[in-house]
């Protein structure tokens, strides 16, 4: 059941509530499945041209960070990685009940950076595969990280304008 705050935010779930865990467990799951297959269809073949020149599915073992940046540096990533994740299921542990909008980018943020951890730690790379031919290789969990920070952009700045606007009354 959904609880509302005196300023009127909407929560997703009252203190207590697996859902958030639930979620961020599919958008792993999702992940891990998809680079399953990946690694059982498309590591062997390489890559499937779904659309030519626009959309392929491509294996590639990233050893580095976004855009194979920082190469070969495990362990790094998986400190900061864990780190960062960390501190977001700390987050989210200590605030049980949070605005939809916070708790949706946080899970995704996290859920992605621990598809991703998983990788490393199992293989010492991140195995991504949807390849647009205009922008890096990349997976499932590089896209909830990426629209888990937009939606965390996006309240930032919701909430920047609304504390500025209580300001000015």
């Amino acid at each position: 059941m959904p609880v509302t705050s005196t300023r009127g935010q909407v929560f997703l779930c009252e203190r207590g509530s697996p859902m958030k865990w639930l979620i961020m467990l599919v958008v792993i799951s999702i992940d891990q499945a998809s680079k399953w297959w990946v690694i059982n269809h498309l590591k062997d073949i390489g890559t499937i041209k779904i659309i030519d020149g626009i959309f392929h599915l491509h294996y590639l073992e990233n050893r580095g960070a976004a855009f194979g940046i920082f190469q070969d540096q495990r362990l790094f990533f998986l400190v900061v990685n864990t780190l960062i994740t960390c501190i977001i299921i700390g987050y989210l542990l200590k605030h049980p009940a949070m605005n939809r909008l916070l708790m949706w980018s946080l899970i995704l943020i996290a859920g992605g950076a621990i598809g991703n951890i998983i990788d490393r730690a199992l293989y010492g790379y991140v195995i991504d595969f949807f390849d647009f031919q205009i922008w890096p290789v990349f997976n499932v969990a590089d896209s909830a990280i990426v629209v888990g920070q937009a939606l965390l952009i996006f309240y930032i700045l919701k909430h920047s304008k609304d504390e500025v606007a209580g300001d000015a009354s």
